[in-house]
């Protein structure tokens, strides 16, 4: 009977412990960033959210329409998981990259395919070589450009793809946010620029301190806002503002603000003990 009422004593401390615990005490939440589309919530890991970010910028320098970017996002989803593999599957050993293009049927070297920025480039070429592909069905589309042994799965992220592709496109102003521990490290701007530069091309921006400022309007402008929330992670920004909107990493929400006009702000993070 002693032991039954210790074990019993023991079962509700682990409770108190484990359940009532104030919601400040419990651990911190997975980073993620979410899409919202059609009253809909599509969510990826920050890493894989940088990929589609990567692909659907890559559509907005070439001046593609954002269906280009569905298409490409929904491929890389269903090819790699927007990762950038270094190993193929059976149906394509030498299979490499984002969109397992095969260096033995012409996409390139393995060096080049495993480059996600030259990877993004060359699905497009092959993809605007297909007639109309804007109007076509996203797995007729995508199968005309990847020919897969299994065509009809490209269609199982369409939503998906599209709700990423329509928020890092900037045709659905302030549909990405991210939910973010607190960085683990200072940023650089210079970084951020580089790696900002090397999706979209030159960019008109200043630097003052930690906040960099970089020129845009309209769809293009919320491009680069939500391509900054989706590489927050990695580039440690503390903040993105635009069009009198502004995610922090602390809320992980677009909230209303102040912010300059035709230009987005993005702030990197500073350890507290640098200035």
């Amino acid at each position: 009977m002693l032991l039954l009422v210790v074990l019993f004593l023991a079962a509700c401390t682990v409770y108190a412990v484990s359940v009532l615990r104030e919601p400040a005490d419990r651990g911190p939440a997975a980073a993620v960033c979410t899409a919202t589309a059609d009253g809909a919530e599509y969510r990826l890991t920050p890493g894989r959210t940088s990929t589609a970010a990567l692909i659907a910028g890559i559509s907005v320098r070439r001046g593609m329409p954002a269906r280009a970017a569905s298409i490409a996002v929904a491929t890389a989803i269903q090819e790699s998981g927007l990762r950038n593999l270094d190993y193929g599957d059976d149906a394509g050993p030498d299979s490499r990259g984002l969109f397992q293009q095969r260096p033995s049927q012409g996409w390139g070297s393995e060096e080049q395919v495993m480059d996600p920025v030259y990877a993004a480039n060359a699905f497009y070429d092959a993809l605007e070589k297909v007639p109309n592909y804007a109007d076509l069905p996203l797995t007729v589309a995508a199968q005309t450009v990847q020919r897969s042994a299994f065509p009809d799965a490209y269609g199982d992220h369409e939503a998906e793809g599209r709700a990423f592709a329509s928020a890092l496109t900037g045709h659905s102003p302030a549909s990405l946010t991210c939910t973010l521990p607190p960085p683990s490290s200072s940023g650089s701007p210079e970084a951020v620029l580089a790696a900002l530069t090397a999706v979209y091309g030159p960019v008109e921006a200043t630097v003052e301190g930690d906040r960099i400022t970089v020129a845009g309007t309209g769809t293009y402008g919320w491009s680069l806002a939500q391509w900054a929330v989706a590489n927050a992670e990695g580039l440690s920004l503390d903040s993105v503002a635009f069009d009198e909107r502004r995610w922090t990493r602390a809320t992980g929400t677009w909230d209303p603000a102040p912010a300059p006009e035709n230009a987005v702000v993005m702030t990197v993070h500073r350890a507290a003990d640098q200035s």
